[in-house]
C-alpha cells in the first residue's frame, strides 16, 4: 500500500485557527493520501492585537508552531531556525502561504530541500518594483518554486509578465468560504433587526461589510442611497478611519441608518443575514484595487444578493451571480439599487444564483481539493 504523500504548507496567517482552515480542508479532502502539516508562528504580532498559537485538539492536519521573529513586519520577518525539521522530515511537497518577495518566503525556498517541489501563494495584483533586498528575494523565490497559486485572475494576469512567473506552471485558486457557517437563516437575520431596533416590516436594508476606507467606497455609497426615492434603509458593519464620518451622516438619517462595529467573525454571518442586498462599491487607487472581495463571497454564501463594483478582482468573484457596476458612476449605482430594492422577485432571483455560485466556487472542499489536484499534477509530472 502507497504511504500518504506529506505535504507540509507554511503560514504566518495559521497562527489564527480559523485561518488553519485550508490546511485542515486539505486534510480532510486529502483523506488517506495526504498527511497534512501546519507550520505556524508560536506567537505574532498581529494587526489588532498580538496572538498565540492555539492549536485545537480535533483539527485533522497536525500543528507545528516555530518561533518567528520581527513579527511586527510583514515584509521583513523570518521564522526559527526550527522550521528546517519541519521542512525536511520525509517531505513530498511544501506550499508556503507567503508572498514571494518577503523574507520569510525567500526562508522558506531556502530551507526546502533541492529535490522537494516547493509552490507558494500569492494575491499580488498589482505591479510594483521592489527595493533591495526584496526584488531580489521574488527572483530567487520565483526561479526555485516549481509552480505557483494564483488567488485570482487578475494575480496571474499581472504576474506573468513578470520575470520568472511564466515558466512555472500555475493555477488560479479563490479564498475559500464556509458555506455551513455562511448560510441563508432568515430567522437569524431577524433577530439582528429587533436588536438593531428596527421593524420586520419596514423597507429594505441594503448592507455595507468592510473597512470604513476611502478605497471601499464608503463615500460613493452615502452620496447614492442620498439619491434613491425609493425607501430604504441601510446598515453599515465593519470599522476603520471612516467612522466618526459615516456616524455622523447617519446621525442626519436618524432611524434609516445603523453602524455596527466590533462584529466578530463569527457574528457576520447574522449580520449579513439582516441584509437585503449587499453593496461592495470598492475604489481602485494608484496603489490599491480589491484583491478579492471577501465580503461579496460571504454574501453570496447566505444567499445575500450583490452590488458590486469593477475594481480589481471583483469581476471575477461575482461571475454572474450579482450586478457589476462602473466603480465611480453614482446614477448607475443609484438605478441598479432602485432595481433591487423594488423588486422582490430579482432579490430571490439573485439570492438563489449566488448561493448556488458559493457553494459550486468558494466553499472549502472546492478550494482545498483544486490545491491537492495542483499538488498531485506537479509531482506526477516530476
Amino acid at each position: 500500500m502507497q504511504r500518504p504523500r506529506r505535504l507540509v504548507t507554511v503560514s504566518h496567517s495559521y497562527v489564527v485557527t480559523l485561518n488553519r482552515r485550508l490546511a485542515n480542508e486539505m486534510a480532510r479532502v486529502g483523506g488517506g493520501a495526504w498527511d497534512v502539516t501546519a507550520v505556524a508562528p508560536r506567537f505574532f504580532h498581529g494587526d489588532l492585537r498580538p496572538i498565540h498559537l492555539q492549536p485545537d485538539s480535533d483539527e485533522p492536519a497536525k500543528v507545528e508552531g516555530v518561533r518567528a521573529f520581527l513579527s511586527r513586519s510583514p515584509h521583513a520577518f523570518v521564522y526559527g531556525p526550527e522550521l528546517r525539521e519541519h521542512l525536511r522530515r520525509g517531505v513530498d511537497l511544501v506550499h508556503a502561504w507567503e508572498e514571494p518577495f518577503v523574507l520569510a518566503g525567500l526562508e522558506v525556498a531556502l530551507l526546502t530541500p533541492r529535490r522537494v517541489p516547493l509552490v507558494f501563494s500569492t494575491f499580488q495584483n498589482l505591479s510594483k518594483r521592489y527595493p533591495p533586498p526584496f526584488a531580489q528575494t521574488e527572483r530567487f523565490v520565483v526561479g526555485r518554486s516549481t509552480g505557483w497559486v494564483a488567488g485570482g485572475q487578475t494575480v496571474k494576469d499581472n504576474l506573468l509578465g513578470r520575470l520568472g512567473y511564466a515558466a512555472r506552471r500555475s493555477c488560479i485558486i479563490p479564498m475559500g468560504v464556509d458555506t455551513e457557517l455562511f448560510r441563508p437563516d432568515r430567522a437569524s437575520g431577524e433577530a439582528v433587526r429587533r436588536e438593531l431596533g428596527w421593524s420586520a416590516d419596514g423597507p429594505p436594508v441594503v448592507g455595507y461589510l468592510g473597512r470604513f476606507v476611502p478605497e471601499k467606497g464608503v463615500s460613493l455609497l452615502m452620496r447614492v442611497l442620498e439619491q434613491l426615492r425609493t425607501p430604504w434603509r441601510a446598515l453599515f458593519a465593519g470599522g476603520g478611519p471612516m467612522e466618526a464620518e459615516l456616524r455622523a451622516w447617519a446621525a442626519r438619517h436618524e432611524d434609516r441608518v445603523r453602524v455596527l462595529t466590533g462584529v466578530p467573525h463569527e457574528g457576520v454571518p447574522r449580520v449579513l443575514n439582516a441584509m437585503d442586498v449587499l453593496c461592495g462599491p470598492s475604489q481602485t487607487m494608484p496603489r490599491w484595487k480589491e484583491q478579492f472581495g471577501r465580503m461579496l463571497a460571504e454574501a453570496f454564501a447566505c444567499g445575500v444578493p450583490v452590488l458590486a463594483s469593477t475594481s480589481g478582482e471583483i469581476p471575477h468573484t461575482v461571475g454572474d451571480a450579482g450586478r457589476l457596476l462602473p466603480e465611480a458612476d453614482d446614477s448607475a449605482w443609484a438605478r441598479a439599487l432602485s432595481d433591487v430594492l423594488e423588486s422582490p422577485e430579482l432579490r430571490r432571483e439573485l439570492s438563489s444564483r449566488g448561493r448556488e455560485w458559493a457553494v459550486r466556487r468558494f466553499s472549502w472542499p472546492v478550494v482545498a481539493r483544486a490545491h491537492l489536484d495542483f499538488f498531485e499534477a506537479l509531482l506526477e509530472r516530476r
